[in-house]
């Protein structure tokens, strides 16, 4: 996998120099930059970036959890692809509910690594999505319902309900399956690992 190393004055012209390069927009990678001052009072300064196509980066994180999960005696297979810049990767294995866990505690741990180990090894924290066969998806259309059959509940008592703590990834189901739902609004609250979505009359 190759990393992307440009610096020079500006950095629209660096990143624009990269795009025309590698034949992709800006959209197409991820980057970082350090500016360094140079001459009398640091009036000059050189800009150093570091960018990954995101589709490489897709294909290190398969591959990193592919030799993760072989060490665990796990037989994997992959689904990956980028959507609305969240990089999903679905995973087929010999045995499923080891790698989910209870209610989903393990696969949300194997998460938290992978995304520390693509913090760490390049400096960015892009949005990984991890699931095992469909049950993230099911726990979506779970926590979909759910919203749905509260909201109308708020609308017709016109009294605020507080649902459960849920983690960033579920809150985030919440607030955009009611973002168009007549007649009520939706807000995080509270501190984590505590924090809860509250569904509101508008």
């Amino acid at each position: 996998m190759e990393i992307i190393s440009k610096e020079g004055k500006e950095l629209e012209t660096i990143l624009t120099g990269i795009c025309e390069e590698y034949n992709v927009s800006n959209d197409d990678f991820y980057y970082h930059y350090t500016e360094n001052k140079t001459g009398l009072f640091g009036k000059n300064s050189v800009i150093n970036v570091t960018a990954i196509l995101k589709s490489d980066l897709l294909e290190y994180i398969k591959e990193y959890l592919e030799e993760l999960l072989t060490n665990m005696g796990l037989t994997v297979n992959f689904e990956t692809k980028l959507r609305e810049d969240v990089m999903y990767v679905k995973i087929y294995s010999n045995n499923n509910p080891v790698l989910i866990g209870k209610v989903g505690n393990t696969l949300k741990a194997l998460e938290n690594i992978v995304r520390q180990k693509v913090n760490t090894e390049f400096n960015i924290r892009p949005y990984i999505s991890l699931d095992v066969e469909n049950y993230r998806e099911k726990q979506q259309r779970r926590i979909e319902r759910l919203a749905k059959n509260i909201a109308r509940e708020v609308v017709k008592t016109n009294m605020e309900v507080h649902l459960d703590n849920m983690n960033a990834y579920d809150r985030r189901i919440v607030h955009n399956i009611l973002t168009n739902f007549k007649g009520v609004t939706t807000e995080s609250t509270g501190e984590e690992p505590n924090r809860h979505v509250v569904i509101k009359p508008e």
